[in-house]
């Protein structure tokens, strides 16, 4: 492969990953029924936990830790308000989506002097190579979070089509009413499955902003928990099929990176424009097709015949 594929792959890999993360999460909640637009939300405070802590500690996996705890504490808040209070799944994710960009703010100011971003973490995540690779191999030397995020989705797609928890998780999203005469709690199904969905969309902020970006910044999530939505929707609700449209997701910002640095130039607007283009092309071209599980967004009483 030519230097140029290569830097291309390694940029793909490196943008993917934190939706990657994302789309794991927004699957395991919406296959469980429950509807999750708040990802963009819980991968902010995520970013912002994971580079505060990193910067703090010193320790680039500690960060990582907290900010996947952080973002299963705003998975727990919107599991009470949509499964133990059945409000509005999509009004509660909105609300995660205003809440979790101002808390992060807010706390930025308090712990940082007044600031809006917080210092650079000296301590990143480490590369899968640490030592380098030699030559043109260089370009394609990625950070541990894409080495995590894959063996993620593998185990997903392991729990999903190969345990009887993988089982009772669809089983929830599709016909709750069969599933509780079957004797499974949905309430405690729902409740595991959006807690891990902000877990997940927790570490996904943390990766960029302790393995990309190293530092957090009120633009350093910018709508990737939304893109992450829309791959999960792409990938029609599988966790391989979210896995593969985030590395196309990934791949349209690798482009806008690569063509900016070529030898012809290119409107940065438009380069910049690229991903939020192919999302709403996605959207727009799939969603029709896509067919998502029959219970999701729908609040479940318990002894109801759906």
């Amino acid at each position: 492969m030519s230097d140029r594929a290569l830097l291309l792959l390694g940029i793909t890999l490196m943008y993917s990953t934190p939706m990657i993360f994302a789309a794991q999460g927004s699957v395991i909640s919406e296959v469980s029924g429950v509807v999750n637009i708040g990802i963009e939300g819980m991968m902010t405070i995520g970013a912002f936990v994971g580079a505060a802590v990193g910067y703090f500690s010193g320790n680039p996996w500690l960060g990582f830790i907290c900010a996947g705890l952080a973002g299963a504490l705003f998975g727990l808040i919107h599991a009470f308000a949509s499964v133990t209070c059945k409000s509005d799944q999509t009004v509660c994710g909105i609300a995660m989506n205003l809440i979790g960009p101002g808390l992060a703010l807010f706390l930025c100011r308090i712990f940082f002097e007044g600031g809006t971003q917080t210092p650079p973490v000296t301590n990143k995540i480490p590369k899968l190579f640490a030592n380098g690779l030699e030559g043109s191999l260089n370009n394609l030397n990625v950070d541990m979070t894409t080495v995590i995020a894959l063996i993620v989705s593998i185990l997903m797609c392991i729990v999903f089509y190969g345990t009887t928890w993988g089982l009772h998780i669809r089983a929830v999203g599709e016909h709750p009413g069969a599933a509780d005469t079957l004797g499974i709690n949905v309430y405690k199904v729902r409740y595991i499955c959006v807690i891990i969905s902000g877990l997940l969309s927790g570490l996904g902020g943390a990766a960029m902003t302790l393995a990309i970006v190293p530092q957090f910044m009120p633009t350093a999530i910018s709508g990737q928990g939304f893109i992450a939505i829309a791959a999960v929707i792409f990938g029609k609700w599988t966790p391989h099929g979210g896995y593969f449209a985030c590395l196309l997701f990934g791949f349209a910002q690798a482009l806008t990176v690569v063509l900016g640095g070529g030898s012809f130039a290119v409107p940065s607007e438009i380069l910049a424009m690229l991903p939020y283009v192919m999302t709403i092309l996605v959207l727009i071209l799939f969603v029709g097709r896509a067919s998502a599980p029959k219970a999701n967004g729908v609040p479940y009483n318990k002894g109801s015949r759906v």
